[in-house]
């Protein structure tokens, strides 16, 4: 055997062992649901925006790393995270029971509550009201609207659709009798809506939105709360309120609630 042959199969046995090996990248790859404003949506220029962009964005500086975005439907966000395609869920994401038994979670950075809409003539008033047969309930798939109520109305009808701008369509078209969902984004649709829809802001279940992290990872989960600790008392989440939550803080004032980011 020459030289010459000797190296090309070198060459050839080397080669699927270079193309197995992971490419080494320091991109910090945060998932989120990219359709749910003002937290993370795409703006007028095609361009991801929103608080919890803006909050990805200065974590992967604090932590010295370059950013990456990937948007994923929220019901995927978690099996992303497990199969390492995302290395943080950056998305309103509820810490509850059920989801930590999949993945880890930081501490909490902001504090909402479910809420409804409803129709405007209709005479619904509280969740008590919903707790009888046959109550139509819309909620977004795998957010904790969905799974509260069918936890916590196994006599209604709960129909879980891909996105809250259906679910709140049902609720005006009067296919839906209620919208389980967040605070916020309820009185959004309300907003969007008023002449067929009606908010009841009053807070059924109160949660908090953490970012999510693969189990195990403890050094970044510290790391990430400690970014976290550091933004708040930068007053960053404040600054991030007055650009993308000033209606929502006032109403939030208005109602004798603290502010959601906090």
């Amino acid at each position: 055997m020459n030289r010459r042959h000797a190296l090309a199969l070198l060459s050839a046995a080397a080669a699927p062992l270079a193309a197995c090996s992971p490419k080494k990248d320091n991109s910090l790859v945060v998932g989120m649901d990219m359709t749910y404003p003002p937290f993370e949506f795409k703006n007028e220029k095609g361009e991801p925006d929103g608080v919890d962009v803006r909050m990805a964005e200065d974590l992967a500086k604090y932590l010295g790393r370059p950013l990456k975005l990937e948007s994923y439907a929220f019901e995927g966000l978690i099996p992303a995270l497990q199969a390492e395609k995302i290395d943080l869920i950056i998305s309103g994401m509820t810490q509850n029971e059920t989801r930590k038994k999949s993945i880890d979670f930081s501490d909490p950075y902001a504090f909402t509550a479910l809420a409804m809409l409803v129709a405007k003539d209709s005479s619904i008033q509280s969740i008590d009201d919903v707790k009888k047969p046959g109550s139509r309930i819309a909620a977004k798939i795998g957010t904790t609207g969905e799974s509260w109520a069918r936890a916590n109305l196994p006599e209604a009808k709960v129909t879980a659709l891909e996105s809250e701008a259906i679910c709140a369509l049902e609720v005006a078209q009067g296919r839906a009798d209620a919208f389980l969902y967040d605070q916020l984004s309820i009185f959004r649709y309300y907003k969007s809506n008023p002449s067929t829809t009606r908010a009841i802001l009053k807070p059924f279940v109160e949660e908090s939105w953490s970012i999510g992290i693969r189990q195990g990872n403890e050094e970044l989960k510290s790391k990430v709360n400690a970014f976290l600790k550091h933004y708040r008392e930068s007053g960053a989440f404040a600054k991030l309120g007055d650009t993308y939550l000033t209606e929502e803080r006032k109403l939030l004032e208005e109602m004798g609630q603290p502010f959601i980011l906090r």
